[in-house]
């Protein structure tokens, strides 16, 4: 997790490498993390929306290491960080693939996600509330990630599924842990071991 922003790294038993979000620029932290750990290649980036503390820390990853999908879903608007990612992805002509509802991605044999959310005709006109809802699954382990949705995107997911899809032993908890978010009856449908919050100390 980057200051108030959300990022998580993911390595694949078949060594895929999954980038999930990127903080913001302005904490220098996740470049030179993966130059640290060597990656020199990232196989699958998702951005789970486009507000400069989840999307614009990607930007130096792009520039400097090899990136082999990109994944992201529809835009209710075209923010001005969505523009200079997007200038970034032009530049080095790399894949995209679009999220919606039902998509299964598979980063490698044994690891994939479950676009849950959202649905190709989006229901909201913010950022927050079209965030990419996404579950991992590997064997019995499975992380619920959840971007910056907020109450009624969470009652718009709590329609389309019931527990048996919804539970995940980890959660990645919406907007950095806000009021606006984890409803109770989302939280007892998802019912996770542990939950994670992307939160600066102060």
């Amino acid at each position: 997790m980057l200051g108030s922003g959300d990022c998580v790294f993911i390595q694949t038993p078949q060594n895929k490498n999954v980038l999930i979000d990127g903080g913001d620029n302005k904490y220098d932290v996740l470049l030179p993390y993966l130059l640290d750990k060597r990656v020199k290649k990232i196989d699958y980036m998702i951005v789970s929306h486009f507000d400069s503390d989840h999307s614009n820390g990607l930007i130096k990853v792009i520039k400097k290491i090899k990136v082999n999908n990109i994944i992201i879903s529809k835009q209710c608007e075209e923010s001005q960080e969505f523009i200079e990612f997007m200038k970034e992805v032009s530049k080095k002509n790399i894949s995209i693939i679009e999220a919606e509802k039902g998509k299964r991605i598979y980063f490698d044999k044994y690891v994939h996600i479950d676009v849950l959310y959202p649905d190709k005709n989006l229901k909201f006109q913010d950022l927050n509330n079209n965030s990419i809802v996404a579950k991992l699954n590997y064997n019995n382990f499975s992380i619920l990630f959840t971007g910056d949705i907020g109450i009624k995107a969470e009652e718009e997911i709590l329609k389309k599924y019931d527990e048996n899809v919804l539970r995940s032993t980890i959660i990645k908890i919406a907007h950095h842990g806000s009021a606006d978010s984890s409803g109770i009856s989302f939280l007892k449908a998802v019912k996770p071991e542990i939950a994670i919050i992307g939160v600066r100390k102060e």
